[in-house]
């Protein structure tokens, strides 16, 4: 077998189960526990005993073929350093190492990983220089190192990446130019630089990039004319704070005087000293030896003339075999990346075929893990904005999926709110510094008709209301299976937080308060059932002291309106099962099995009660003293005597007839928030 064939065939035996062993692979697994985790705080799963594709190894997920193929430690809270040992995990695609507080310098070794495709790195505090080593991992389509305290210039070796689609360097202490180097990677379609120390101008290659959507040098001292084919990208080029910077086309720079003329082979700052070589050219600059005519050249070493001379003879050894080993790499490319999983449980019954259309599997790993990511932008409306929704509401409410996953950390247990049988809910910031919760939807959960789901999610962004929760924004993802609404935080909770608490406690609401939230509930719930502001009227079928928060100003707000018309009809009962047992649901439901605006109506009446009693469970005998008219014993004892009674006397009479057994006799809201002045 000739050299040729030979090279390809190497590679394929790497990630080969028959080649490289399980315990090796443990061995280096181990290195990294005691280098990342040193005082054994987080990864006690990981022991020399265990199976790394069994489960055993928190975070971690293995390829078809049983080897390690993705690490995700995403905010675990790991102290440690990233170990050279790293490099033995040759299948390795994905390292989530981001939001923890690993110190120390990135190992050069890490650039032998050459089949990772996604890099994270990213909120730890990092230091040192980016290492030049990194350019040769070809297989790199996301590179995410910033927020950390890494220093030097960015390497020219970054433009070698052909794949990479993210590279995101904000936030370090970063100085020297802009490699027009970087100008090379076609594919970057996100390039975040800001925040950092660099100068010199922007690099003409940059702009040409084709795929770029985002280019963000904010807060550096850049100067120079700015490539005026940068308008293209709109917002998604952003500048601030380079005083030095000029050009024609862009708001909030000015025009360009003769000064800021630029030689475009040299970057800023180029001045020659009195030997006449360039003083102060960063290593990053855009200076390439081979194309250097002048006396002080530097001539090429023996051991650069060496390399040459082995990569050339490499390259006429290789082209002789091009078309075996071509097709001998391609098929290892298309069968990698397809990660085994010990939580789903193969299934005899499915047939040879079955399986093997399975893309993608995941095993003890975090959500994060997605080889889809690099596609950027992906929510089920691109593209096919059909069924009435416009591309204007798309694009007003659409997140990327980047946005979605940085604001939560990543989806971080730190950050987790609470889970139903449909999804979670995660705090997150997001980058202009508000906060919003982050509510994830199952993709099985979801409506199977994508144009039924869109129906629903362009209703959504329709319920604006001061006593709604409101919807800030929504990404779906079809490479992960799931969707994600994007909610504005409400930082007190849930009402129910506020019943049943102990006297004495703070959260004993007041009187005023207590009737300032039952108004805002029913002009809540009012809204949705009118077909008022261009929106259908909608019943939110699910209402309960949960889904009402309570802002900063302890205004309520109803959170969940118009999910139902995302879910399936599985997802809907099941949540429903919750509510029954705590007597919102209405009595007509389990004969008519559906909903009205006067179920929503009974479940309105049901939290006056809870309001007015400070307890959870309301029970006939609390009802028959609300009608009667007698409010002792039914008033929460913790206001201690402290109450209006003819406006309690009024809210009891209207909890009373909102909660009556038949729908008829009910008041519509409209009615309700009349009453209630």
């Amino acid at each position: 077998m000739g050299l040729p064939l030979l090279l390809p065939l190497l590679l394929l035996s790497l990630c080969d189960p028959k080649i490289v062993h399980g315990n090796a692979e443990v061995k280096v697994l181990m290195e990294m526990k005691s280098a990342l985790d040193p005082d054994n705080e987080f990864l006690s799963s990981w022991t020399s005993e265990g199976k790394p594709c069994n489960g055993d190894f928190e975070g971690v997920a293995c390829n078809e073929h049983g080897k390690v193929a993705n690490i995700s430690l995403q905010g675990k809270g790991l102290s440690g350093r990233v170990p050279p040992a790293i490099a033995g995990l040759k299948c390795l695609s994905g390292l989530y190492l981001h939001y923890n507080s690993l110190t120390g310098e990135i190992p050069r070794e890490i650039a032998n990983l050459t089949e990772l495709s996604d890099l994270y790195l990213n909120v730890n505090n990092l230091s040192g220089s980016i290492p030049a080593e990194i350019g040769n991992m070809g297989s790199l389509q996301v590179l995410q190192l910033c927020y950390n305290q890494l220093s030097g210039s960015i390497p020219t070796q970054l433009g070698l990446l052909k794949k990479l689609n993210v590279l995101a360097l904000q936030s370090n202490r970063l100085t020297g130019a802009i490699p027009a180097t970087l100008g090379d990677s076609t594919q970057l379609m996100r390039l975040d630089l800001s925040f950092n120390k660099l100068f010199g101008s922007i690099p003409m290659k940059l702009a040409n990039i084709p795929q770029l959507q985002i280019l963000d040098v904010q807060n550096n001292t850049l100067s120079g004319n700015v490539p005026p084919e940068l308008k293209r990208l709109d917002a998604g080029f952003k500048y601030g704070n380079n005083s030095d910077l000029c050009g024609v086309g862009f708001s909030s720079l000015r025009a360009c005087s003769s000064a800021d003329s630029l030689n475009p082979h040299r970057p800023e700052p180029y001045r020659p000293d009195a030997t006449g070589l360039p003083k102060g050219i960063p290593q990053s600059a855009n200076i390439n030896p081979l194309e250097c005519h002048e006396p002080h050249c530097p001539k090429p070493s023996n051991s650069s003339s060496s390399t040459i001379a082995v990569v050339v003879g490499v390259i006429i050894l290789v082209v002789g075999g091009a078309v075996s080993g071509i097709f001998a790499f391609s098929w290892y490319r298309r069968r990698k990346q397809k990660i085994g999983s010990a939580t789903e449980v193969s299934d005899s019954r499915l047939s040879t075929d079955q399986q093997q259309t399975k893309d993608v599997y995941r095993k003890s790993a975090s959500p994060l893990i997605s080889l889809e990511y690099s596609n950027g932008w992906d929510p089920l409306s691109d593209g096919r904005c059909g069924v009435g929704f416009s591309q204007e509401v798309s694009q007003s409410f659409r997140f990327n999926l980047e946005e979605v996953e940085s604001a939560t950390q990543y989806f971080s247990d730190v950050n987790l709110l609470g889970k139903s049988n449909f999804g979670a809910t995660y705090k997150g910031i997001l980058r202009d510094g508000s906060v919003v919760a982050v509510k994830s939807i199952n993709k099985t959960s979801c409506k199977s008709e994508e144009a039924e789901f869109l129906k629903g999610l362009k209703v959504l962004t329709l319920l604006m209301h001061e006593n709604l929760v409101g919807l800030r924004g929504f990404c779906c993802s079809r490479g992960r299976g799931e969707c994600f609404l994007v909610y504005d935080f409400v930082m007190n909770g849930s009402l129910s937080q506020y019943l049943d608490v102990k006297d004495g406690s703070d959260k004993v609401l007041g009187w005023a308060t207590r009737v300032s939230i039952i108004k805002g509930i029913a002009k809540g719930i009012a809204f949705l059932h009118s077909n008022k502001a261009n929106k259908p009227s909608i019943v939110h079928q699910n209402i309960s002291a949960e889904k009402v928060l309570i802002d900063h100003h302890f205004k309520p707000r109803l959170s969940d309106s118009g999910l139902h018309k995302l879910l399936a009809d599985d997802a809907i009962f099941s949540a429903l099962k919750a509510s029954a047992a705590m007597g919102y649901l209405a009595p007509e439901y389990t004969t008519v099995g559906r909903f009205t605006d006067k179920s929503d109506v009974y479940a309105f009446g049901v939290i006056i009660f809870q309001v007015l009693s400070g307890k959870r469970r309301t029970t006939l005998p609390m009802r028959l003293l609300a009608e009667s008219g007698k409010l002792e014993g039914f008033i929460d004892e913790k206001l201690r005597g402290e109450f209006s009674e003819p406006e309690a006397s009024k809210l009891a009479w209207i909890a009373s007839t909102c909660t009556n057994e038949s729908p008829s006799q009910r008041p519509t809201m409209e009615t309700v928030v009349h009453e209630l002045g």
